[in-house]
């Protein structure tokens, strides 16, 4: 259909003025739910690798693969798919692509094959960067006035989504098998294409660019912008050991002394991920001026947090989880809430300084500096299926240090830089 024949109060441009009745509070809670539920497809194979590898028959050096390559997949797709919101019309776009990873989904639900599922998950990775799609539109919808707010309240959806992905994965994975949460992430992310087709206006690009310049100017950004390139790194190597982490503990968790099932992990993973809490805390600190210090106490407490989880699942300092399986437990709750506190630390603090940069930019800034982190933590997913077949627990600790270690190192001469 020719957008140019759709009724004229349904189709807008980026350059629109505010329409202060067109994202109402109902229409907000949607588009939060909407991008909660399409998250939910790259972190929850983390808790998921276990039965996946079973399943397929992964090597285990490769059982890292399947909580990886989502999270390369989305980071490819910010890179060569959200651009096209600057060249197409985008509520075709956004339905499209989401159907396309419902298809996925579905793919990697249905497929006996190792390699047809690891590539489905990947492509549902890409897709899933649909939810950068549908920030902004959410914000071109709201009155100019409202937007900061429209924006706040979808992304809260977001942070919803990453929280609950990992036990909802675990508790639908424990009731009827890991391929019904693929099958039922396929169902719904098809029925939210569905609903947006209905509800989304037409939004046609104001001064469409050619795709290779939107390609080229990405580079440009990433090349020469250094608080972009500082912040991004960081944030890429606080998510690699947040993966590492995250990916390997259900492996963990199933030996002994814990012999946890998948309902036992859900829950694990929902006690854990309470280090979420300190998001408002993070920015309230950057807003104060101690965004430095905040970030350095992140990274000191990630470390902290791994010689804890180093202790309780490896025996580190002599500690006998066999004799403390109880005490054992509670450290690495503890610890995953650390690991997630110090993760979005850094992300807040980061998110915050790529925000106060060229407004001109900010969203192919915003996707340049998610997609980096994205790489970081498909990296350390992959790292610590590797580290879990050669050297076990000890070896996904390892593996959670250096990223840590070099995170905390890259502030610290950063600051020296500054300083002299």
């Amino acid at each position: 259909m020719n957008p140019s024949a759709e009724s004229p109060a349904r189709a807008i441009t980026t350059q629109e003025v505010d329409n202060p009745h067109r994202l109402t509070g109902p229409l907000t809670v949607f588009f939060a739910t909407a991008v909660g539920v399409i998250v939910m497809n790259l972190f929850a194979a983390q808790t998921l690798t276990g039965a996946i590898s079973r399943s397929l028959h992964l090597a285990p050096e490769f059982s890292g693969l399947a909580a990886m390559l989502p999270q390369l997949g989305y980071a490819v797709g910010l890179m060569l798919l959200v651009p096209l919101c600057d060249l197409l019309e985008n509520r075709r776009l956004i339905v499209l692509t989401l159907a396309c990873g419902a298809g996925f989904l579905a793919i990697a639900m249905l497929t006996e094959s190792r390699i047809v599922f690891l590539a489905a998950v990947f492509l549902a990775g890409a897709a899933t960067s649909v939810i950068q799609m549908l920030v902004p539109m959410a914000a071109s919808m709201a009155p100019e006035r409202h937007r900061g707010r429209a924006v706040g309240n979808v992304m809260s959806g977001l942070m919803l989504g990453i929280l609950l992905s990992r036990p909802a994965a675990s508790l639908i994975a424990g009731s009827a098998g890991w391929r019904a949460f693929y099958g039922l992430a396929a169902g719904t992310d098809a029925l939210v294409a569905i609903v947006l087709y209905v509800k989304l206006p037409v939004r046609m690009p104001a001064m469409p660019k050619r795709y290779p310049a939107l390609l080229y100017s990405l580079w440009t950004l990433l090349r020469t912008e250094p608080v972009l390139q500082r912040n991004a790194v960081s944030a890429a190597l606080v998510m690699g050991a947040f993966s590492a982490f995250w990916t390997a503990i259900g492996l963990r968790l199933v030996q002994p002394p814990f012999s946890f099932d998948m309902n036992g992990i859900a829950l694990f993973a929902l006690a854990g991920a309470a280090g979420v809490i300190v998001t408002p805390l993070a920015g309230r600190a950057g807003d104060r001026g101690w965004g430095r210090k905040t970030l350095l106490a992140g990274h000191l407490t990630m470390l902290a947090a791994l010689v804890g989880i180093g202790m309780a699942g490896a025996g580190w300092g002599g500690f006998s989880a066999s004799a403390h399986p109880v005490l054992a437990v509670a450290m690495l709750v503890a610890g995953a809430a650390a690991l997630d506190a110090g993760v979005v630390t850094d992300q807040t603090l980061g998110r915050r300084a790529i925000n106060l940069m060229d407004p001109a930019a900010r969203g192919r800034l915003n996707g340049l500096f998610v997609g980096v982190f994205f790489v970081g933590g498909a990296l350390g997913a992959a790292l610590s299926g590797a580290a879990w077949a050669s050297a076990g627990w000890t070896g996904v600790c390892v593996v959670g240090c250096i990223f840590t270690g070099l995170a905390f190192v890259l502030r610290r001469v950063r600051h020296a830089d500054e300083a002299g």
